[in-house]
């Protein structure tokens, strides 16, 4: 396989370039701009938005628009939208395009939650080849030559593992690259992700069309997972999904190990300075009460390991106002 030097490399998704090819998940809850933002800020080379209604977004919700909404030091990002029906979800993307102006549309073919799987969205569309090919090239069609991506997961459960065909399905269509999370729905999250499945849609894409770019998703939770994906699969990036949680520093630390061969450790402080950022951050988007709300798992997130970070998340899932956080933080020692 390629050394560690050549595994950090610029990438293109249809016209888009990228610096690198380390990005920052959909993750569901937690990709809002507030937190893609702080991603950017430590080495993200791409972003996607968490997953949006292609019906909320054609019946104007609101909420939608907030998914969506660009970050301020976002360059590029990707919007990902979820749904089963071909005509809404190209509706969807040309609502997309017009108030985003994003430079990606990715289409949810993975999600295992049965509210989204009931309605034939999500990763029910991989077990349904036909429908993901329909909803893809719908939505090419209606993006106008914004690329086009398409997430997946390994297939419905042992018995039914269509990822194979889910990503001719969605190729044919006309998506510009493809994304494997190679656990199937049944699993969830649960269980480990089975990486010789990716290494296997890499082959097979990169022989039949080497400028169509395969990424990688599950079970990368360090710098050290980053590496050992691209080194076993031969996949072209990696997405972090729960492994950015409170851990934004893993894309500059897996780009460093990559290009340098180690990375530095991150200080507690560092650590509250980026959570700091992102509530104001949210607090900005969402307003101040709901974002103190929200934010108290993502403090908890944030503080995993360092000194005194029980008894500090004992007093940080009481806080409800920005003040609050303020006395947290220099109670334990921490600046702003």
């Amino acid at each position: 396989m390629s050394n560690a030097s050549q595994l950090f490399h610029p990438v293109r998704i249809g016209n888009i370039a990228l610096s690198g090819n380390i990005f920052l998940a959909p993750v569901a809850g937690y990709s809002d701009p507030a937190f893609r933002s702080i991603c950017i800020a430590h080495g993200a080379a791409f972003t996607y938005t968490e997953m949006v209604s292609a019906e909320a977004l054609v019946r104007n919700s609101g909420k939608t628009e907030l998914l969506m909404r660009r970050a301020p030091n976002e360059k590029q990002y990707a919007v990902q939208i979820f749904g089963s029906n071909p005509a809404y979800m190209a509706e969807a993307a040309c609502i997309v395009l017009e108030k985003t102006g994003t430079e990606c549309i990715d289409i949810n073919a993975g999600c295992p939650v049965p509210k989204i799987v009931k309605t034939g969205a999500g990763s029910a569309l991989t077990r349904d080849p036909e429908r993901l090919f329909s909803v893809t090239e719908a939505v090419v069609k209606a993006a106008g030559g914004i690329p086009v991506s398409v997430k997946i997961r390994s297939g419905w459960d042992e018995t039914q593992c269509t990822w194979k065909q889910a990503a001719f399905a969605a190729l044919d269509g006309g998506a510009s690259a493809i994304t494997l999370h190679p656990r199937t729905r049944a699993q969830g999250y649960e269980g480990k992700s089975d990486w010789t499945l990716l290494a296997e849609l890499s082959g097979i894409v990169h022989a039949k069309n080497p400028s169509i770019p395969v990424f990688g998703s599950g079970d990368l939770f360090s710098p050290e997972d980053g590496k050992r994906m691209l080194e076993e699969t031969g996949c072209d990036g990696i997405m972090f999904a729960r492994g950015a949680m409170g851990n934004p520093f893993i894309f500059a630390q897996t780009r460093d190990l990559l290009t340098a061969g180690s990375y530095s450790e991150v200080t507690a402080q560092e650590r509250m300075t980026a959570a700091w950022q992102e509530l104001l951050g949210l607090s900005d988007l969402i307003g101040e009460i709901p974002a103190c709300r929200e934010m108290r798992k993502r403090f908890c997130a944030y503080s995993r390991g360092i000194q005194n970070g029980g008894a500090m998340r004992a007093s940080l899932v009481k806080a409800a106002a920005i003040q609050d956080y303020r006395e947290i933080l220099a109670e334990y020692g921490f600046s702003e």
